[in-house]
């Protein structure tokens, strides 16, 4: 692996900066060995046609190391081959698994829709949480997904046909109108909301860090509370509200939720979901409640990611 200094010099300064301004040094040199780790294929298995007893059983026949994910059993750590050759399978074809980071597993578990239930998916392309929800929800109930970018919007189509989500309706609009046009509609609503992509960084491409700015972070903050307003009226008074980002900052996580409990009628609780590279959100100066969320660490397995939990209170 490389050096924490080469790494530190391939990043951009002001992003470095920062890290160290949050973190403790040996926090951040943590953060730099995940941002230089080759993650692991992670996959979950779609419980809609397929279940983890039979994948497990047929990766053993083909000769596919894999791990069980200790808080998700549906999702499984692939040691000795990469998404290439996963893709390759028939199984992957016929939409019985899916590749998905284990972070971007995380904020679905968090909300927990069950059957039966309305759920939005604000921002929901490519699908991996949008399939993930379909399939917690035992394909009974409604997911309404949406997606602003046309093209990201057929892909969104794509998955959600192959994993046999049903119940998805995709729509392509923009999601900060949403609220005012289902307003108080759902049970449930996923804020997986578009973000600076901190904690996707990989030192072995350039383009995951190219474009990171601290302009760039400040205009997707003023995105992000759009979206949060569209959200919250489109929740029902006592339904659940995850917002989520796979960045690591405090401007587009922390400080959100401290904009949040300040301006709408929210409980912040806490996310019940034992990961190691979990650690509390930061609360100093802030709402004391912002602790309640999560910041997931970048490692071999994990993407760095934030995950909190918000319920509107009933009126």
């Amino acid at each position: 692996m490389a050096s924490i200094t080469e790494i530190k010099n391939r990043l951009p300064e002001e992003f470095v900066d920062n890290l160290y301004t949050m973190f403790s040094p040996g926090v951040v040199d943590n953060i730099f060995r995940g941002i230089a780790e080759k993650r692991y294929t992670t996959i979950r298995v779609n419980t809609l046609k397929y279940n983890i007893q039979e994948l497990m059983k047929y990766f053993k026949e083909i000769n596919i190391k894999f791990e069980r994910v200790l808080w998700y059993k549906d999702a499984l750590v692939i040691k000795n081959a990469n998404e290439k050759e996963i893709q390759k399978l028939d199984i992957y074809k016929n939409g019985y698994i899916y590749l998905q980071s284990l972070s971007s597993m995380v904020p679905p578990l968090v909300l927990a829709p069950k059957e039966g239930e309305n759920v939005l998916d604000l921002t929901a392309a490519p699908g991996s949480k949008t399939t993930q929800m379909a399939a917690l929800m035992n394909g009974k109930g409604y997911i309404l997904a949406n997606e602003l970018d046309k093209l990201r919007c057929e892909r969104l189509k794509y998955n959600v046909s192959g994993q046999g989500a049903n119940i998805v309706e995709v729509v392509n609009g923009r999601g900060e109108r949403i609220g005012n046009q289902y307003p108080e509609k759902f049970d449930k609503v996923l804020l997986d909301t578009p973000c600076s992509g901190e904690g996707r960084f990989s030192m072995y491409n350039v383009q995951s860090y190219k474009s990171w700015s601290t302009k760039t972070v400040n205009e997707l903050t003023k995105v992000q509370k759009k979206l949060f307003k569209s959200a919250y009226n489109a929740l029902k008074p006592n339904g659940t509200l995850v917002y989520s980002t796979c960045t690591l900052n405090k401007e587009e996580n922390e400080y959100i939720l401290d904009w949040a409990l300040n301006n709408f009628n929210l409980k912040l609780v806490p996310v019940n979901i034992e990961i190691k590279e979990g650690i509390p959100a930061f609360n100093e100066g802030l709402d004391k409640s912002v602790k309640n969320a999560i910041r997931i660490l970048p490692s071999k397995n994990m993407e760095g990611f934030f995950v909190s939990k918000f319920i509107k209170r009933g009126e």
